[in-house]
């Protein structure tokens, strides 16, 4: 379904357990061969997969638009942009990558895991799907995707690209369907490890049915971020960025800047200004690059509308935003970017993870309450701080129990690794770290070829 106009665009089959089946049956023949080719092999693929990619780049960002909702220009450039990205990471990382490491006579060596689940998202398709599928073919493992079924069509142009590369058959495999899917793939004793980017909620079941097999589950989850904001000439400037990166990808992002913690002193000034900015921003169809396009489904809508009544409910005030479509949408899955002030970390919008364009406004008293206020979460998948004064930032940031913190606006960084502490994960992803996901360590003692370490 289309989110914009919620036509039916197209359909697709529900794999069942004998899907599943085939899949892992072709990927666990495809593995001794795939995991026994060169770096240099590999290397070769991912370039040819990288070329292909590039031919398809426009392609990838239509469909995207249109089967999760992203505004066209966003879905091209960032969306379908991010697996360009991650599969130039992969092969860089690949190409330097060291699989062995020599200690007088024993030799320790990363080996590929074997079987891999793979099951993504829809609100950064293609992003996850590389995420995971670039180092899995690096590291040598073969592997099955069971995407969203929400957006389906993403991960079938990327299968037709991998083809295309000259990826060997079952070394990749693709299986549609739903949750009862997915949890085929988690308990399939042939499949090695799973990994699995979705709510926590679903982690959690995966988790469940993958221990009875004892695989290796990677898990990155919801989060609930705290954006905290020191008072200084850049204040309001900071207020203004925090607002537009939370309502990016209408809000839909696993590490979104939800929360955003101000002086108490500062609240009518935050909720004033973030006001502002959200009344500027558009939303509409995506293929007139609005700022916002819908949310995914109908159940995200339903679900998004609840908790803005939750919100109103428990006493936040309501500052921009509210219930309903925007004016002037009568269809589509639109939602109004809204803005909550004064609000505490203990309501129900400022626990749980919302995943739409929906900002909670925290006050502190100082900077011990900010880093109390934005550790005392289930999640600790990410968090921002912007301050001029570096000391205050950089104690900040050492109080922080999250997995990554961004100083002053700072960017992502593909390299570094990506994940979550506590409900938001375990295990990392991007760069030489999401390579481990996908290797495990063998120990060889007492190579003769080896020279004979000296005592210590």
């Amino acid at each position: 379904i289309n989110p914009a106009d919620e036509s039916v665009i197209g359909q697709v089959a529900l794999g069942g357990q004998k899907d599943v089946d085939a899949a892992v049956s072709a990927a666990r023949a495809a593995f001794p061969a795939w995991s026994a080719t060169s770096r240099e092999d590999r290397l070769e693929i991912l370039e040819r997969v990288l070329a292909e990619f590039k031919a398809r780049h426009d392609e990838f960002g239509k469909i995207i638009s249109q089967e999760m909702g992203a505004p066209a220009g966003f879905a091209r450039q960032f969306h379908a942009g991010l697996g360009i990205t991650h599969l130039k990471v992969a092969a860089k990382t690949l190409a330097d990558y060291h699989f062995e490491e020599v200690r007088g006579t024993t030799q320790i060596v990363q080996i590929p895991i074997g079987v891999c689940g793979l099951i993504t998202p829809w609100n950064y398709p293609i992003n996850q799907i590389a995420a995971k599928v670039a180092p899995a073919l690096a590291t040598g493992c073969t592997m099955v995707l069971k995407p969203s079924e929400v957006s389906p069509y993403s991960a079938i142009l990327w299968t037709q690209v991998l083809e295309a590369a000259g990826v060997p058959p079952g070394v990749f495999n693709l299986v549609n369907g739903d949750a009862v899917t997915g949890r085929a793939l988690s308990e399939h004793p042939d499949v090695d490890m799973i990994s699995i980017t979705g709510s926590t909620t679903a982690g959690i079941d995966v988790a469940q049915r993958a221990a009875p097999t004892v695989k290796r589950v990677g898990q990155e989850l919801g989060g609930k971020s705290a954006n905290i904001l020191l008072d200084g000439p850049g204040f309001e400037a900071a207020v203004a960025t925090g607002v537009k990166r939370l309502m990016t990808n209408s809000g839909q992002t696993c590490s979104a800047p939800s929360r955003m913690l101000v002086p108490n002193s500062r609240m009518a000034d935050a909720a004033r200004i973030a006001s502002e900015v959200a009344a500027t921003l558009s939303v509409g169809d995506p293929m007139g690059n609005p700022d916002l396009g819908p949310v995914a489904t109908e159940a995200q809508w339903n679900k998004v509308q609840e908790y803005i009544q939750s919100g109103i409910d428990e006493g936040a005030r309501l500052s921009a935003g509210g219930l309903g479509r925007p004016d002037g949408l009568a269809k589509g899955y639109f939602v109004k970017p809204t803005i909550f002030a004064q609000v505490r970390n203990d309501m129900r919008v400022a626990r749980e993870e919302i995943f739409g364009p929906v900002l909670c406004i925290i006050g502190f008293d100082d900077l011990d309450d900010a880093i109390r206020i934005a550790n005392d979460s289930l999640y600790g998948i990410a968090a921002y701080i912007s301050g001029d004064a570096a000391e205050d930032v950089r104690k900040v940031a050492a109080g922080l129990r999250v997995a990554q913190v961004a100083l002053n606006g700072t960017p992502s960084d593909p390299t570094a690794p990506f994940g979550g502490f506590r409900r938001s994960g375990n295990g990392r992803e991007w760069g030489a770290y999401g390579f481990h996901e996908y290797l495990e360590y063998k120990t060889v003692l007492g190579d003769p070829a080896l020279k004979k370490a000296e005592p210590a």
